[in-house]
């Protein structure tokens, strides 16, 4: 009995160090990029060794995947909390687009990643593709099942409707957010949603 809670307290005390190297982590890359961030750093700002840090992610690359995937995790976890995706199409979609673009725009933590992330893709692809794979490619697979199961929208394409979805939902964050345009022209998100909805449910 003793040992498996020795274990369990192990296990916490795991959990707790992978949480504050991944705490420590995103401030670092946020305040300093990711080529401007080191390990060293790291280790530091989570209050770890830094050999605690690399028994946990091996290398600099690994730990901002895990940023990656935590990030995915974040937002996927009540975004699609029941799958396959059921209902009707007016109030599943309605509810998908409203949701993550509200999300999109108000987490400001993802917009400070997301710039990050575009200014290092030219020198580091492979951070790149793993933001296209597990944040990107999860949600398009999801929702064009959910169309493909839905012939009376007669949707010819659905997964270059649900890249146009994502796609303009991603512009509308970057123009209006990232680059503060908002400043310059501004649009109300529900236009956004209104006019998502009308091209992907007219017939």
């Amino acid at each position: 009995m003793a040992r498996i809670k020795t274990r369990e307290i192990e296990r916490e005390t795991t959990v707790e160090k992978i949480e504050k190297i991944l705490t420590g982590a995103m401030q670092e890359f946020l305040a300093h990029g990711y080529a401007g961030t080191s390990m060293d750093r790291v280790a530091a700002r989570a209050g770890v060794s830094k050999a605690t840090v690399y028994s946990h992610f091996h290398d600099k690359e690994r730990l901002f995947k895990a940023l990656i995937q935590q990030s995915a995790h974040k937002k996927f976890e009540d975004l699609f909390d029941k799958l396959p995706l059921e209902g009707e199409p007016e109030v599943v979609l309605r509810h998908l687009i409203t949701t993550a673009l509200h999300r999109m725009i108000s987490d400001k933590e993802h917009q400070a990643f997301v710039r990050i992330l575009i200014g290092e893709s030219g020198r580091f692809p492979e951070l790149a593709k793993a933001w296209i794979h597990d944040i990107m490619t999860p949600p398009l697979k999801i929702i064009c099942e959910y169309l493909n199961k839905h012939p009376e929208l007669n949707i010819p394409d659905a997964e270059a409707t649900v890249r146009m979805m994502i796609g303009s939902m991603v512009h509308f964050m970057m123009t209006q957010e990232i680059l503060h345009g908002k400043e310059i022209f501004p649009m109300e998100t529900d236009r956004m949603v209104e006019c998502l909805m009308y091209h992907i449910l007219k017939d």
